[in-house]
């Protein structure tokens, strides 16, 4: 699958889908906007509507390949949507335009279309073909693209950072940084000592969390040796397993065939997502990919016939039901207790920084926390802002991003890694343009600028249009693809 992923990536349709979804997205984030109106307006641009059924023929026309879509993502596309209206709109504006000879051009390039280095019209009719588009809706993509390309240009070409900009952005990611730091998970520790009540308490205010849902199914091993008498598999167990399949497209269910082959017990198991049953355990008399299949069954008494490991399995499902952990529940104590560390740790890193903001807590009281918890400072060198032998880079990053003589706190998003630092020294590096490396900073400084110019377009659009969401018409969109 990954592969084909990679392989898909890199053809002439994905670039076409990437420009109609992604690029706009650039210029637009879902904002406060205005709600109510016509039912059926789902979001006006100035002075122009476009209807529920605009956007959904707009979602339909991506190709997702799943019935359910969640409403997160139907947000992001209304978000891309847009971006595509304003795109368009700014097409107009700029007299952007492609003519039929260079969308002609455009096409007779593509390598996906070439046999012998030259373009063939049957590659081309082939592709259309095998990826259930046609002509006129593709080509019109490709423009779109096409034009999509030269207002990107447009907005962000010709950028020429200088010799100050190029050595600039060399420094921010060269510099080396002598920095004091204190683990603050040794500070943590010493009040992760919770009580029973609060435990009972995190428990009873968030039940919610520590539901699960379970699927009871029947399950039956279709065993060779019980089916034709001989532990070998032959053709003959073959033959008997189509004729249960038959069976089981007749209508049959798990206790007729049993009783007409003479199977014996079927076992009933009850699994959640994970595979695991109720006691949280792992059913290891099914295999991982037979579990997964079991679980996305739904239909009342569906009864189909799977394969697993060259095995094959009658599958039953019984019924669906959300189960309730209860507190005792190992796993269930361990997450409480990982939730209530997460808690004290927020806490007590929210109080230092605040006093950081405030100007409350500077070197003297970096050292007096030291001194006062009894835990070690550490004196590190990092050598750039990629030297993660010691920190991982999220935590560089942040580091990267203060000033010498500065007391921060920087984490990972887990909080599994939480730092009191102080920036000690900067030693800042120039990068000659003879060196080697000058044309990769030229660049990373053309990304930096060019970046700058996006984000500064992208707010003269907001600025430029008047636009207006309708999220009762949003939630009827949302409904519809739920």
């Amino acid at each position: 699958m990954l592969s084909s992923i990679r392989n898909f990536s890199k053809t002439i349709y994905a670039k076409v889908l990437l420009g109609i979804v992604i690029i706009p997205f650039v210029f637009w984030g879902m904002g406060s906007s205005l709600s109510g109106g016509n039912k059926n307006i789902v979001v006006q641009i100035d002075k122009t509507k476009y209807s529920t059924q605009d956007f959904a023929s707009y979602i339909q026309s991506l190709g997702i390949q799943k019935q359910k879509i969640e409403p997160e993502e139907i947000e992001l596309m209304l978000s891309n949507f847009i971006g595509d209206k304003l795109i368009e709109n700014e097409f107009e504006y700029l007299k952007i335009k492609l003519s039929d000879s260079s969308l002609s051009k455009l096409i007779k390039n593509q390598k996906e279309f070439k046999k012998n280095n030259e373009f063939s019209r049957t590659e081309y009719e082939k592709f259309l073909v095998t990826n259930n588009l046609n002509s006129i809706l593709f080509e019109s993509s490709l423009a779109k693209r096409e034009k999509k390309n030269q207002l990107l240009n447009f907005i962000g070409g010709g950028v020429l950072p200088s010799e100050f900009l190029v050595s600039s952005t060399y420094n921010k990611i060269n510099q080396k940084r002598s920095i004091e730091l204190i683990d603050l998970n040794d500070i943590f520790t010493k009040d992760f000592n919770f009580t029973e009540e609060q435990i009972k308490s995190f428990y009873e205010k968030n039940k919610e969390q520590f539901t699960e849902l379970y699927k009871s199914v029947k399950v039956l091993e279709l065993n060779s040796e019980k089916l034709t008498g001989n532990k070998n598999v032959s053709d003959l167990y073959f033959k008997k397993v189509d004729e249960i399949d038959n069976d089981i497209i007749t209508g049959n269910k798990i206790n007729d065939i049993i009783r007409k082959y003479n199977l014996g017990q079927e076992t009933i198991y009850k699994i959640n997502k994970s595979g695991l049953n109720i006691n949280s355990e792992t059913i290891n008399e099914l295999p991982e990919n037979l579990k997964k299949n079991i679980f996305s069954l739904s239909i009342p008494e569906e009864t189909i016939l799977l394969e697993s490991i060259d095995k094959f399995f009658v599958v039953e499902f019984i019924k669906e039901e959300t189960v309730l952990k209860k507190i005792n529940d190992k796993n269930i104590r361990n997450i409480i207790k990982s939730a209530l560390e997460n808690e004290t740790k927020r806490k007590l890193m929210s109080e230092i920084i605040a006093k950081i903001n405030q100007k409350k807590f500077n070197k003297s009281d970096f050292d007096k926390l030291s001194k006062e918890k009894n835990v070690l400072i550490k004196k590190i060198l990092l050598n750039n802002k990629n030297d993660d032998k010691i920190l991982k880079r999220e935590l560089l990053d942040q580091i990267y991003s203060f000033q010498k003589k500065q007391v921060i706190v920087v984490n990972d998003l887990e909080l599994k890694e939480n730092f009191l630092i102080y920036i000690d020294k900067i030693e800042n590096v120039i990068i000659d343009d003879k060196s080697a490396k000058y044309k990769k900073y030229l660049e990373l400084s053309e990304v930096e600028i060019t970046n700058e110019l996006f984000t500064t377009y992208d707010n003269y659009l907001k600025q430029k249009y008047k636009i207006d969401i309708n999220y009762k018409a949003l939630n009827t969109v949302k409904n519809y693809f739920n």
